[in-house]
């Protein structure tokens, strides 16, 4: 079981536009917490430690342990409010999460061993449909990404999530049907020697003199 990190929050008595603005004067980031049976609960972050934890790639699928003066809070972010001109967070949204909770994550897609595929050394391209998967899993038990191994593709080739193995626990919110996660596409190798005797010819035209 992954461990919770850890963030230091300050309950905020004041709200609206005024009191955020005073929060973000001191060097805070606005944000509540919100879900379960208790009412949502208005909180204030370090700017500092937040954005750090934004630039890791994983804010928003990974579970912290709020620190509110010695009373800890477990929850997830659920969304980053971010200023439009400066591009640096504003406010911040946390779901609690109770005891044994699954959560709607989205999960990165890491391609693996494309050396090993023959359709990409034949000069196949990879056309990837799913760079991220939303996945439904226990919160004490979420993937960093989700690896997809290209050894043996050939072009023309398609895979659908129904061959991907997924981390344990953990399964996809979309249910109706196989989506695709990539394909390989690439010309055929009869277009490719046209083409190589379509640029031979043009060549020898070029270098031949026009007779009088």
């Amino acid at each position: 079981m992954a461990e919770a990190i850890e963030l230091k929050a300050h309950t905020r008595g004041r709200t609206g536009t005024g009191g955020a603005r005073a929060v973000r004067r001191e060097g805070r980031i606005p944000g509540i917490i919100y879900g379960g049976s208790d009412k949502p609960l208005n909180i204030s972050l370090e700017t500092k430690e937040v954005s750090k934890q934004i630039s890791t790639g994983h804010f928003q699928s990974t579970v912290y342990m709020l620190d509110m003066d010695g009373t800890k809070i477990r929850a997830i972010p659920r969304g980053v409010q971010v200023d439009p001109i400066r591009d640096f967070p504003i406010h911040v949204d946390f779901l609690r999460l109770a005891k044994n909770a699954s959560v709607d994550v989205d999960v990165p897609v890491h391609f693996l061993n494309e050396a090993a595929s023959p359709g990409l050394k034949r000069g196949g391209v990879l056309n990837v449909v799913r760079h991220e998967i939303t996945l439904r899993c226990p919160a004490d038990n979420i993937p960093d990404s989700i690896k997809v191994d290209l050894a043996g593709t050939e072009i023309g080739d398609s895979v659908h999530i129904s061959a991907v193995k997924l981390p344990e626990g953990a399964v996809p919110t979309i249910t109706d049907r196989d989506f695709t996660i990539f394909t390989i596409a690439g010309r055929g190798a009869d277009e490719a020697e046209a083409e190589e005797t379509t640029e031979e010819e043009e060549e020898e035209g070029e270098a031949e003199e026009p007779k009088e």
